[in-house]
């Protein structure tokens, strides 16, 4: 398996107009990553998403650090006139962005829960016409020789039973997942048979760990949100937190997976450190 980076990971330093999308390609390789994946691109003022995509892919080529995926936000359950057709279209032209970017897969989310103004009362209620938005959406992507996948993300499709629901309702050997590791504690469920229930449909695999605190508890205030069912969870640096990181390595050492699992860091410590000590935690677990 190789190591990638998400280049989610360096948000902070991004945000605070240290790093770029374009310059945090160099640092990914200096610090010994195998791939690098993008997030949204922000391209500067006065330059197209597809000029930026194309200069992105070039810095890659030129540091020989190929760009494994693309993310981008969607929502299935956003109709207009009862259809989500403008909502496929939009990601189908990202679609086109990835394929610029020279990127084998996008991730796009499925929705993030039922809108007030929308017929719907449950997960059964809308699956259809979240899995034909999914299904329209990866039938445009073969033409581009790109793979579609959901991840475990955003709540109402966060936990793996959701998920692998929505993939089989699919049914399109081109559409998979992205499992994330520590998202699935974001829907207060036990990572490690998660991780074992979604890997038949691996894409790709996001490292993550989470500091979590009981709800029952004080509120640990500053960094930490509150999970589906209310318990506190931060950021964490891979290894640190309360996530069991190296069972579900081992779930996928021993499934045959061989693609790529990219850090993702979202804690509070400096960006830099906290994705350099989780690659080398990440790296020791693989090889145990």
């Amino acid at each position: 398996m190789k190591i990638g980076v998400s280049s989610y990971s360096f948000q902070g330093l991004i945000s605070e107009g240290k790093e770029t999308q374009l310059s945090i390609i160099k640092t990914a390789k200096e610090m010994g990553f195998d791939g690098i994946e993008f997030t949204d691109l922000n391209a500067p003022e006065g330059m197209s998403e597809k000029d930026y995509a194309s200069e992105i892919r070039e810095e890659c080529e030129k540091h020989s650090l190929p760009v494994i995926s693309y993310t981008i936000g969607a929502d299935m359950l956003r109709l207009e006139e009862g259809s989500n057709e403008k909502e496929v279209e939009r990601v189908c032209r990202k679609l086109e962005i990835a394929k610029e970017l020279g990127a084998p897969s996008l991730r796009h989310d499925i929705a993030w829960g039922i809108p007030d103004n929308l017929p719907f009362e449950t997960f059964d209620d809308c699956l259809d016409i979240m899995a034909d938005g999914a299904r329209k959406i990866t039938s445009f992507a073969k033409s581009l020789g790109i793979k579609t996948m959901t991840e475990n993300h955003g709540f109402f499709c966060q936990e793996s039973e959701r998920v692998e629901r929505i993939i089989r309702e699919v049914g399109d050997d081109n559409f998979g997942a992205l499992i994330d590791i520590g998202n699935f504690s974001c829907a207060d469920e036990d990572n490690v048979p998660a991780v074992r229930r979604m890997l038949p449909y691996a894409f790709h695999i996001h490292a993550k760990d989470f500091h979590i605190k009981s709800k029952d508890g004080a509120d640990p205030g500053e960094g930490f949100f509150r999970s589906r069912g209310g318990n506190y969870l931060r950021g964490a640096i891979i290894g640190h937190g309360n996530v069991d990181v190296y069972s579900c390595i081992k779930e996928i050492k021993a499934s045959g997976y061989d693609g790529y699992i990219s850090v993702e860091f979202e804690g509070m410590e400096d960006s830099i450190k906290g994705i350099r000590v989780g690659a080398e935690n990440l790296r020791r677990f693989l090889e145990n």
